[in-house]
């Protein structure tokens, strides 16, 4: 094993897992909400128009902060603002167990969604000040596999809290959302304690170490022309990080819309809640997979566009014939394959924008992407919402889906047109990406 090797894997060691635990937390408490419908609707008087709106509320309050909240993640240390963002976020999903009304619910939703901001886009960018941009595929990988675990993790743990109902006078609803924000709250003070800011304050590194990392770090901002704004609100008038969060919009849509609605159409193949639980669950192993093959593959053969591609396309016909076909065997089955382009797609996509900026100007630019990106998460749930009662059935939200992830083929082509254009007047040397 050469020593590079060696420092990539102690580094992963030393940070990943923990941050994986933390994200994975911030996932559950996120998606819980399309268990919780399943018996929340009829007692607070929750439509399914209202309960896509409201779901979608969340995105709104990230959209709003997230920015914002990656600024002072850069001023005050990811320790710090880690804990912080980990305390309010589980605050206000305890919150969520005693709403008793559509309107408590849009609220208590916009809240958690403020409170989270700047969360994934923080971990995306303190990434970005411990590995080389060689390392970052696989690595974010790793840390997406929080998504597809949390939602293999919500299922059963929903199905079990939602079979409380009645203890101690609380619905189950209400149960699910106090165990689930509980850990967050917890979590806040280990945050503090064990989380390091930077790689030259850790004592787990050599000095020689410490010096060859920063140098390689610096060597990716002068190879890969990255740039730092002096002002890092600059960085939001980039036609780059535009496009790149343009880029974004249909995975989130599609991940989101898909996800919190996963439950409402499993529990349409019939069984009981907790049978509900463990079927949603089975589209999160394909996830998994996805997030352990793919990012790798794209990391060896030096390719993201053509890797995102074959994802979009692989991505749209699944969705298609997840509404088309008529057997749920074959729906779950179409669902998986969704999955597993989905989360993969996420993974190689955030490999791209750590190329072309550093410092505050990589905060600034990682927040208005996932920012932009997410207001997907409003778009989806609440599109089909708003079709499946428009229509009657769910399938017109899935083939809806469908055509969100063929624009995403197509944009696919134009930004590597756009940004192939400038990568090839770098230096040769540098190859694709």
């Amino acid at each position: 094993m050469s020593p590079e090797t060696r420092l990539v894997r102690q580094i992963t060691v030393k940070l990943i897992p923990f941050l994986i635990l933390l994200y994975l937390i911030a996932y559950i408490d996120r998606s819980a909400v399309g268990f919780a419908k399943l018996s929340m609707g009829a007692d607070i008087g929750l439509g399914d128009a209202a309960y896509g709106m409201g779901a979608g509320l969340f995105f709104i309050g990230y959209f709003l902060f997230e920015i914002p909240s990656n600024l002072m993640l850069d001023r005050f240390g990811a320790r710090r603002w880690f804990a912080r963002i980990l305390f309010t976020w589980g605050l206000m999903t305890m919150g969520m167990a005693f709403i008793d009304s559509a309107g408590g619910f849009y609220v208590m939703r916009f809240l958690l969604g403020a409170a989270e901001a700047g969360f994934f886009p923080g971990v995306l960018y303190y990434i970005t000040q411990w590995y080389p941009v060689r390392h970052r595929g696989k690595v974010l990988g790793l840390f997406i596999l929080s998504q597809p675990i949390a939602m293999l993790i919500t299922g059963p743990l929903s199905g079990l809290l939602l079979g409380l109902d009645g203890l101690t006078g609380l619905h189950g609803w209400q149960w699910l959302f106090l165990a689930i924000g509980a850990p967050a709250v917890l979590l806040a003070w280990p945050t503090l304690r064990i989380l390091p800011d930077r790689p030259d304050q850790v004592d787990w590194l050599s000095g020689e170490q410490k010096t060859w990392l920063l140098g390689e770090l610096e060597k990716d901002r002068q190879d890969y022309g990255q740039t730092h704004h002096e002002n890092p609100l600059h960085t939001l008038k980039d036609k780059r990080v535009l496009l790149l969060a343009l880029f974004f919009l249909p995975v989130t849509l599609s991940i989101y819309g898909l996800g919190l609605w996963l439950p409402t159409i499993v529990h349409q193949f019939g069984g009981s809640t907790l049978a509900t639980g463990f079927i949603a669950a089975v589209p999160y192993v394909f996830g998994i997979l996805g997030l352990l093959v793919v990012p790798r593959s794209s990391d060896r053969l030096n390719d993201r566009y053509g890797h995102l591609a074959v994802l979009h396309a692989l991505g749209a016909c699944a969705m298609f014939f997840s509404a088309w076909l008529g057997s749920p065997v074959l729906q779950l089955a179409a669902l998986s394959l969704v999955a597993f382009s989905l989360y993969s797609i996420t993974a190689v996509f955030w490999t791209l924008p750590g190329r072309f900026f550093s410092g505050a100007s990589a905060a600034a630019g990682i927040a208005l992407i996932n920012s932009f990106g997410n207001l997907g998460g409003y778009l989806g749930p609440f599109a089909i919402g708003a079709l499946k009662e428009h229509t009657g059935n769910l399938a017109s939200g899935l083939y809806f889906l469908s055509a969100v992830l063929c624009f995403g083929l197509l944009l696919t082509g134009i930004v590597y047109q756009r940004l192939e254009r400038r990568q090839a007047q770098q230096p040769a040397h540098l190859g694709g990406v």
